[in-house]
């Protein structure tokens, strides 16, 4: 007699918790599940708990990973000069990024995972400087032939390293997940996240802050340096 596998059920807050996001946008996700980006549409609830709506917790987890993946392949960028200079906005609609702001990110989040800039332009005034990086498309061009899923560099791993975080910054700074697990000792944002969900960082329940752009890209849970630290020395003292 075949034995049937019993679905696990999960409400839109432990699914936010375990992918590091706010319930609000796994909300948004099954609203815009006909036009979202993923290629797929985003599964149906299967069931309820009370008010709360239920997922299949295995048919959420191919989905993000189909996410994940589509991310990374099916993307032809349109014809420029390799030499061609572009900012950060510019580069990342060329590599197929909704997100302007995901080349931005992937530089301050993710120190190692995106190339340097070819060009550095110092902007503004003496009073409000700021630098503006340029990349060549020649060189956005390469990384997109060898980033993750579309074959790998000799000695590189499909994940973004960790950032460096001194522990030492400013304690009221908002940090996201990638460098609340490089402070707690994690070696992925994924293990992070995953023991976020279950419960082991009881401190980080509590988020000070969301964060993203407006529209589809908000959701991103901040924390304070301090509360961050605060659990790791509770992690220390169990």
């Amino acid at each position: 007699m075949t034995s049937h596998r019993e679905p696990r059920l999960v409400t839109s807050a432990e699914i936010a918790a375990e992918h590091c996001l706010t319930p609000a946008r796994i909300s948004q996700f099954h609203t815009d599940r006909t036009e979202n980006t993923a290629g797929t549409a985003f599964p149906e609830p299967v069931g309820k708990r009370g008010r709360a709506r239920l997922w299949d917790h295995t048919e959420i987890t191919e989905w993000f990973a189909h996410r994940a993946r589509a991310r990374l392949t099916g993307h032809t960028p349109p014809s420029r000069d390799p030499d061609e200079l572009l900012n950060a906005a510019d580069a990342s609609r060329y590599l197929g990024y909704k997100n302007p702001s995901q080349v931005t990110t992937f530089v301050r989040d993710h120190p190692g995972y995106f190339p340097e800039p070819d060009a550095v332009e110092e902007m503004g005034t003496a009073g409000s400087p700021y630098r503006r990086q340029l990349w060549k498309v020649q060189t956005l061009n390469e990384w997109m032939a060898t980033r993750p899923g579309r074959g790998r560099r000799a000695g590189t791993t499909p994940a973004p390293p960790l950032p460096d975080v001194p522990a030492d910054g400013d304690p009221n700074e908002l940090l996201g997940a990638s460098q609340a697990a490089k402070l707690l000792g994690y070696k992925t944002v994924g293990s992070f996240c995953s023991s976020l969900a279950q419960g082991n960082l009881p401190l980080l329940n509590t988020t000070d802050a969301t964060a993203g752009n407006a529209g589809r890209q908000n959701g991103r849970r901040r924390w304070t340096r301090r509360r961050i630290l605060e659990q790791a020395a509770q992690r220390r003292r169990k």
